[in-house]
């Protein structure tokens, strides 16, 4: 989900600043973006000197924080802008990758999908505004690089990839046998009764095959979407403000939709944003810390995470997260691994297993994410069911997690690219992806 909560200030100007958004993007969408190296934000100077000049300053009272190009600079440092809450490091047991750069890899070709021109692994970079970009083989680093605001030791947003960790860490306690997938969320949460949660079952809230009333078209004013923007806005509310106060408020109200769950795959934020809900009251434990002392420290982690968060201090499990990029490597090994990283086992490996079979692909089908031929989802994971068995996180603007078990690669990559539909990246990443992987299986 795009962070757009911040757009709802003042719900006496609620239409205006609707419009004012609509008639931004519709003069983005038709406008030629400045170039990668055009829109680097150091080169641009957003956020610099002292005080910051008015041309290059980005605020979250005006969501210009968040439109290309300052997006290429906030993405990097979103604590500046918004209230957040951390995900610990690990103290002790840090881990360390072994580093042996293969220079060959930027040469690699690939023809992009719907193109027959070929286009180099180096050149697929600057294509989609690559941040950083990070693949591992077997484990080692085999290539490492970054771009604009990112910095090895820094952070960065890395928007809807945060439902993977919400949904692994569901599907934790589901094989821990804290939470069962046959039941309905208000099993867990009575107050989700009346909603259209109440009677989905963990198992359809974590595939994400609910049916609800629920829209993310940031086109329409009457979209859904904005009213849970308003909710999880972290500045105070007007006087005359009579919505949802927080995110868990919010979730209560969403309606079911025409259709039943469990038929169709409806990729939908506020899914996450209720698994987070049901994670927390089972645990007893923030997502946060729990995601701290489950994964971030076992990992070895070495650099402190966040997440943003609403007025209430609840986080935004749905695209909140900010991570380092090694440390996302960590995760993505460790999940390649089957559970066991930096001697231990941290995960259950039959937990991986699930998620590699994926879910359902006659589900899949019939969402609005048909073109992805023959993938699925599980435990918020997408399964592209290719030859080698891939799969992925995945966010907007260009956040990834790839993992190829065939070619024991991971990759991670962290962008800004100036639109945020995983369609318009895609054609020049997912083959690249493979060529990648073809490379690593015929050395």
């Amino acid at each position: 989900m795009i962070l757009n909560f911040f757009k709802v200030l003042n719900m006496k100007k609620t239409t205006l600043l609707l419009l004012t958004f609509f008639l931004n993007a519709t003069a983005l969408f038709s406008q030629k973006y400045l170039n990668a190296q055009e829109s680097d934000p150091m080169k641009m100077g957003w956020m610099q000197g002292f005080p910051t000049s008015e041309k290059t300053l980005a605020l979250a009272s005006d969501g210009s924080f968040f439109k290309f190009p300052a997006l290429r600079y906030s993405v990097c440092h979103m604590r500046q802008f918004l209230p957040t809450t951390e995900v610990s490091a690990a103290q002790k047991n840090r881990y360390n990758f072994k580093v042996k750069l293969d220079p060959k890899i930027d040469k690699l070709e690939f023809t992009p999908l719907e193109s027959n021109i070929k286009m180099s692994w180096s050149e697929s970079l600057y294509k989609n505004y690559t941040d950083g970009i990070l693949i591992l083989h077997k484990g080692k680093i085999i290539y490492e690089k970054y771009f604009g605001a990112l910095k090895p030791e820094g952070i960065h947003a890395a928007m809807s990839v945060s439902k993977t960790f919400t949904g692994t860490l569901g599907a934790m306690l589901v094989s821990e046998g804290l939470l069962d997938e046959n039941k309905t969320a208000d099993f867990y949460i009575p107050e989700l009764k009346n909603s259209a949660f109440g009677d989905a079952t963990i198992r359809e809230i974590l595939d994400m095959t609910t049916s609800l009333k629920y829209s993310e078209d940031y086109s329409d004013p009457k979209a859904e979407v904005w009213i849970f923007s308003a909710a999880g806005n972290p500045l105070p509310k007007p006087e005359n403000y009579a919505g949802p106060k927080n995110y868990f408020e919010y979730l209560q109200t969403v309606q079911k939709d025409k259709g039943k769950h469990g038929e169709v795959f409806a990729y939908k934020t506020v899914n996450t944003d209720v698994m987070g809900w049901i994670i927390s009251r089972v645990t007893g434990k923030s997502l946060t810390r729990l995601l701290s002392e489950k994964l971030w420290k076992p990992l070895g982690t070495h650099v402190d995470g966040y997440y943003q968060v609403d007025a209430s201090g609840i986080a935004f499990a749905g695209g909140g997260f900010s991570a380092n990029m090694r440390d996302m490597g960590m995760f993505g090994e460790m999940i390649r691994k089957k559970g066991y990283f930096n001697k231990k086992q941290i995960l259950p490996k039959s937990l991986i297993e699930d998620i590699m079979r994926g879910g359902s692909q006659q589900a899949f089908k019939k969402s609005v994410y048909s073109s992805l031929n023959n993938w699925s989802y599980r435990n918020m994971w997408w399964i592209t069911h290719n030859k080698n068995g891939a799969f992925a996180a995945r966010g907007v603007h260009g956040q990834t997690i790839y993992i190829d078990p065939a070619a024991e690669m991971v990759i991670v990559r962290f962008a800004s690219h100036p639109e945020a539909k995983n369609a318009k990246i895609d054609p020049t990443s997912l083959p690249a992806y493979q060529a990648v992987a073809d490379y690593l299986m015929n050395k």
